[in-house]
């Protein structure tokens, strides 16, 4: 176990879901940059519901640029320029773009208080509960934007098993060149850990240097959350050494691939009586390295579930089960819509019920 003397650490093995290193993962702190991990989930969501196109143009208004030209990490947007959603995307995660997530937000909700409230909505859906967003960039607000290590874990886990597509486009790149101007990505991974490919740093001398980073080796993913370092060659050099311990002192026991069956749970008032369990993403065990054994596992969920429930939607656990280990809890997604249904439905269900079907 490499030294980390980060005041707020985190090391999750994603297939698992397994805790590898914790250090007060709970405890709220101010995110700097790494508020714009959700502002780009924000946008991944609408791109997939089709109420944002990646094609779409925003406007630099004069009153934003007034406030937010060269404030911190910019992609330089000129007063009145047209950017395209792609592009403040690419600005926003790959350098860190302050101006770019300001118009991004006036272009989505018309306002930053909007943006902020749409924010704030995905994160109670996604159960973070030591979250508050009050801006989409994370410059200094007197700390009214607060998170904390398990939150960002959360919320970064969802940002690629729900968009894997989107974040594939547009995490993991080294530099952008956005306007004729070639920046590089700060990610302290990038060029150092095998199959780095994300997620974001922060930096403000309020919030201190901070990382969520990710790397995947053969299929099996580590996710990292460190917050609170004074000195950016501490967080690079440790995080580095962190996440190679995390593959090199743990090993993966591979259960099911992302998309497999596991079950099905019963569902109330919806146009079908029950949605089939899928995981999300590939599930493994892990295993301090030289164990093996085999694991007993079960389904939990609060049954029956209600309709409406929306396709990806967490709503059983997995439980996973080793003597002498933590038990391991696994998300399990509906695998399909389940409208709430109509007269006709819920009276076909109850006589189904009542015949024991």
């Amino acid at each position: 176990m490499p030294e980390i003397s980060a005041p707020i650490g985190l090391l999750i093995d994603v297939n698992s879901g397994r805790v590898l290193f914790e250090r007060q993962s709970h405890r709220r702190f101010v995110p700097a940059s790494l508020t714009k991990i959700m502002t780009s989930y924000v946008a991944f969501e609408l791109i997939d519901q089709g109420k944002l196109q990646l094609g779409q143009t925003f406007t630099m208004k004069p009153e934003t640029f007034a406030k937010w030209h060269g404030v911190g990490s910019t992609m330089f947007l000129g007063k009145n320029s047209q950017t395209t959603v792609a592009d403040l995307l690419e600005g926003i995660v790959t350098v860190s773009a302050n101006d770019g997530c300001v118009v991004l937000a006036e272009g989505v909700a018309g306002s930053v208080p909007g943006f902020t409230a749409m924010m704030n909505a995905e994160a109670k859906k996604l159960g973070m509960r030591d979250t508050h967003y009050n801006t989409p960039n994370g410059w200094m607000d007197e700390g009214q934007t607060w998170v904390s290590a398990a939150d960002l874990a959360k919320l970064s886990m969802a940002l690629i098993t729900r968009h894997p597509a989107l974040y594939q486009r547009f995490y993991g790149h080294h530099q952008a060149t956005l306007g004729g101007i070639t920046q590089n990505n700060h990610n302290p991974l990038y060029g150092h850990t095998e199959g780095a490919d994300g997620v974001k740093t922060g930096f403000t001398n309020e919030a201190g240097y901070g990382l969520v980073g990710s790397a995947t080796r053969n299929g099996r993913r580590l996710m990292m959350v460190v917050g609170g370092y004074d000195r950016p060659n501490d967080r690079a050099q440790q995080s580095r050494a962190l996440i190679e311990w995390g593959f090199a002192a743990w090993s993966s026991h591979p259960l099911y691939k992302a998309g497999a069956r596991l079950g099905s749970a019963a569902v109330q008032g919806g146009e079908d009586t029950g949605v089939d369990l899928v995981a999300p993403h590939d599930f493994a065990l892990t295993l301090p390295a030289g164990t093996a054994g085999k694991p007993t596992l079960a389904i939990r969920y609060k049954g029956p579930l209600r309709a409406p429930i929306a396709k990806g939607q967490q709503v059983a656990t997995l439980l996973v089960r080793m003597p002498g280990q933590p038990e391991e809890a696994l998300p399990l997604v509906a695998a399909n819509d389940v409208a709430k249904g109509g007269v006709i439905a819920r009276l076909r269900n109850g006589f189904l019920s009542m015949a024991g079907r």
